[in-house]
């Protein structure tokens, strides 16, 4: 099938049933109001499951419309929707992760082509599309991924005898990238870091900025090329850019390479955070974990991003991964009542004033829309760094990791990463494994 430009995200497909949370805003007379409909929104994420109730309180103070929102616990969003969508009392307002979770919930997805909320994302293109040229899917925030790095180590660097660079600006591929990398992390003592990179995570479970995320550039490479979105089998074509970036990563740390297994994404982020290191790779929801790390010495102003760098061609022009997790769907099953409801809602959301601010500051969303003024936009530094990539006319780089074939595919990924990292693997090894795990999957996914 052709390439299309849609900026696809992963969520997990290996999820289990869990715990639920909930609250309801509003009175039992508005839950009997079947004339106003209601709202039911399905939380994806727990740590805002407070700030979602709030919003559910607040909108129906203002408008006598009901607002119920349930939260799914962590890892369990799938197999709570399957469980609450076959429900009298179904969510009416949910959660899709793009093209591929579209295909699992088409039959639960209106057409939302006439909305005010698609009619104002500033990028349309970001909407997951039915073949039928339908809007089943939009985006209420966008985020991006890259290599964070901490100015006032580089500035440092910069200034040393014999320094590979002069600017960050002058790192625009990935050969500059390493060769400053290099002599980084030869002066270390002299900069006074353990490493240039943080940790690389290769515990279980904590392994996805490398499985998916770093992952998502060579299989971006190769869809780009074949001119597809999608494929039933991959040659790994680009597999020696991966290992670029990969061995750069665990050959240039705070961390051997053996000891890998024993790190989390926690742990690297506090290497950032106390100054031990001068990069990490991540997004810009790591603002979070970086600034409220006890003890963290990396000041506001020197928290930035610069694209990861593999050797793929053109990469002067490359900008970070941009995508998002997070498209919003309306239960087609729902009463149209309730479907109307659940539109005015998110409408609210984007165009209000209190909605907006909740958007923005309380549920941490960087809304893609129109409607959002520069200064109703994110403050963070790296929210700030993504949207100015998005706006230097550089090329984002899509996240299509969606298409990954499973959850399964991609943990036995981390744990090849792994055993090559602990030297009981070669990369050959790696190679063959991803295809023929690739393969298996996506043949199981199709049975």
């Amino acid at each position: 099938m052709k390439r299309n430009k849609l900026l696809a995200v992963a969520l997990s497909t290996a999820m289990v049933a869990g715990a639920l949370t909930g609250c309801g805003g509003g009175s039992e007379e508005a839950k009997k109001d079947d004339s106003k409909g209601s709202v039911y929104y399905l939380n994806f994420k727990p740590e805002v499951a407070e700030v979602w109730e709030e919003v559910a309180k607040k909108y129906t103070e203002e408008t006598g419309v009901d607002v119920k929102v349930v939260t799914a616990a962590s890892g369990n969003y799938e197999s709570t929707l399957k469980s609450e969508i076959a429900k009298t009392d179904a969510p009416t307002l949910f959660q899709i992760n793009g093209p591929i979770g579209y295909q699992s919930w088409k039959d639960y997805c209106a057409d939302l082509s006439d909305t005010d909320f698609y009619k104002s994302l500033s990028d349309q293109s970001l909407a997951i599309k039915g073949e039928d040229g339908g809007v089943y899917g939009v985006p209420y925030t966008i985020e991006g991924y890259g290599i964070i790095y901490n100015d006032e180590i580089m500035q440092k660097y910069f200034a040393t005898s014999g320094a590979k660079a002069a600017t960050t600006d002058e790192i625009n591929s990935f050969d500059k990238l390493k060769e400053v990398v290099e002599d980084m992390q030869s002066k270390k003592d002299e900069l006074g870091i353990e490493g240039v990179f943080a940790s690389t995570s290769l515990l279980p479970g904590e392994d996805w900025r490398w499985q998916t995320h770093l992952a998502d550039l060579p299989i971006y490479a190769e869809y780009n090329a074949k001119d597809v979105d999608d494929l039933d089998t991959i040659e790994f074509t680009y597999n020696d850019k991966y290992k670029n970036i990969f061995d750069l990563y665990i050959e240039n740390s705070c961390t051997e390479p053996t000891m890998l297994g024993s790190k989390g994404v926690n742990d690297s982020m506090a290497e950032f955070a106390l100054g031990k290191v001068a990069m990490v790779q991540n997004g810009n929801w790591a603002w979070g974990q970086i600034s409220e790390t006890q003890g963290n010495v990396v000041k506001e102003e020197n928290i930035k991003f610069m694209p990861i760098y593999c050797g793929l061609d053109d990469e002067a022009n490359q900008g970070l991964c941009i995508g998002t997790e997070n498209y919003f769907a309306i239960n087609s099953k729902a009463s149209e009542a309730s479907q109307k409801a659940s539109v005015d809602f998110v409408n609210w959301l984007i165009s209000s004033e209190t909605g907006k601010d909740y958007m923005t500051n309380k549920l941490g969303n960087n809304a893609p829309f129109t409607t959002f003024s520069d200064s109703e936009k994110p403050s963070d530094p790296l929210a700030q760094d993504m949207l100015g990539s998005m706006e230097s006319g550089k090329t984002s780089i899509p996240w299509v990791f969606t298409t990954f074939p499973s959850q399964t595919f991609k943990d036995n990924f981390g744990a090849a990463l792994l055993e090559y990292a602990q030297g009981t693997k070669t990369w050959e090894d790696v190679v063959s494994y991803v295809n023929e795990q690739w393969a298996t999957e996506k043949a199981a996914v199709a049975e």
